[in-house]
């Protein structure tokens, strides 16, 4: 099990453990449409609501739309008990409450939204700390929330080891400024998200997580239920970054006997 491999773990909430239906995101957004005088497309749907980088405040500026506007009319339209309703527990991510090591949240979800999730999933009792990230307090990749998240599981400063786990660039973020391991769940297809998410491991099953993987730092690791495990240096790089950062890491050699 994990305990042998990190003394507590962190998981960011939305597209990590929980999603929403697609019908849900679609209804949300063109309510807010509607109060904005704009509408989004499908892709700008998906953009809107799960950020998937930097796609968030890009799909915003090319909409003409002010962020806070659009977070204000965001909230005044979302109903927490509407939107529990339509929110599920991905397969593999049940295997979070089988995990025997401190268990926290740290997540951009606000707490009126965050809360009625949880009761509705069933898996409040499943973490020790729910940290959501607020102007005050910050937003990832600001470690403070982390931190926070830290201080409650009583592991901060004190030689705990732990990992961050989470879909977005900004949670290995969080994760390296807070001095925790990150590990990227892939959820989104690289593609689609047009770039790819870097740090410590790459998982597609929270479930690896159950089956310990602290020494399998390889390419190409499995867990058993074709979830591909990887170990990763760089958060959020696009491809042509990633091209640059091999050719980088692999340097002609011939330079170095050149004279």
């Amino acid at each position: 099990m994990v305990a042998a491999e990190y003394d507590f773990l962190l998981f960011d909430l939305d597209g990590t453990l929980v999603d929403t239906t697609p019908e849900y995101r679609a209804d949300v957004l063109t309510r807010v449409g509607e109060r904005m005088g704009c509408s989004f497309s499908e892709w700008e749907v998906e953009a809107l609501w799960h950020g998937m980088g930097d796609t968030r405040e890009r799909c915003l500026r090319e909409c003409g739309l002010d962020e806070a506007e659009f977070w204000d009319a965001f909230h005044e339209v979302e109903d927490p008990e509407v939107r529990a309703n339509h929110t599920f527990l991905y397969d593999d991510a049940a295997s979070v409450g089988d995990l025997d090591v401190p268990v926290g949240i740290v997540t951009h979800c606000q707490e009126y939204l965050t809360g009625p999730v949880l009761d509705h999933l069933d898996i409040a009792d499943w973490f020790d700390t729910v940290v959501c990230c607020t102007d005050d307090l910050g937003w990832k990749p600001d470690p403070t929330p982390v931190r926070t998240a830290m201080t409650n599981l009583g592991v901060a400063e004190n030689g705990h080891e732990g990992a961050l786990v989470g879909d977005d660039p900004v949670d290995i973020g969080a994760a390296w400024n807070a001095g925790l391991d990150g590990v990227h769940v892939e959820r989104v297809d690289p593609e689609e998200r047009g770039m790819c998410v870097w740090g410590d491991y790459r998982i597609r099953s929270v479930r690896t997580l159950a089956d310990g993987f602290r020494d399998e730092r390889l390419n190409g690791f499995s867990d058993g239920d074709g979830s591909e495990l990887r170990d990763d240096r760089l958060a959020g790089i696009s491809d042509d970054d990633l091209d640059r950062f091999e050719e980088e890491r692999t340097p002609d050699r011939r330079s170095e006997t050149d004279d």
